[in-house]
């Protein structure tokens, strides 16, 4: 079994050697160290890093990922996470569900406040008044987000 440098593995796994550097300070990858003092890992490191980037990649946080520990060193769907795992890819799994419905939501009234300003500029055209100067450009509830709890850009845990 062959080991590979830091830079390697970054490579081979498509990250930086920094977030390399962070998984192993996390406790999620581990290294040796060379005669040269380079950071070398085990070729198992590919598959464990490539996991933890695929749960980081659906949502979860880093320390989200160590309670799926167990699981990391294999093919992810065919080993079954702790009763915790579970339990935090069902939280995460909500969090996504309330973006994706917030996210809706703010597409549909930016579609509204367009599709009104395109009515309005028609009816201008054809030489019609519309609205009153001071107006605001779009509906009072079509601001995307102003003040709302379901900010799309807003961190996780910030709302």
């Amino acid at each position: 079994m062959g080991s590979l440098r830091i830079g390697e593995l970054a490579r081979r796994t498509g990250t930086t050697t920094r977030a390399l550097r962070h998984y192993e300070q996390a406790g999620l990858i581990a290294s040796a160290r060379a005669a040269n003092g380079y950071r070398v890992y085990e070729e198992g490191a590919v598959v464990r890093v490539s996991n933890i980037r695929y749960l980081l990649g659906v949502g979860l946080t880093l320390e989200d990922v160590t309670a799926f520990a167990s699981c990391l060193d294999g093919h992810m769907p065919a080993r079954a996470p702790s009763a915790q795992g579970l339990a935090i890819a069902r939280e995460r799994l909500a969090v996504l569900d309330a973006r994706i419905a917030a996210q809706t939501e703010a597409r549909d009234r930016l579609a509204a406040a367009l599709a009104s300003q395109s009515a309005a500029q028609s009816g201008a055209q054809s030489g019609a008044r519309v609205g009153s100067e001071g107006q605001p450009a779009f509906p009072a509830g079509a601001q995307a987000g102003a003040g709302s709890s379901t900010d799309i850009g807003a961190p996780l845990g910030s709302r």
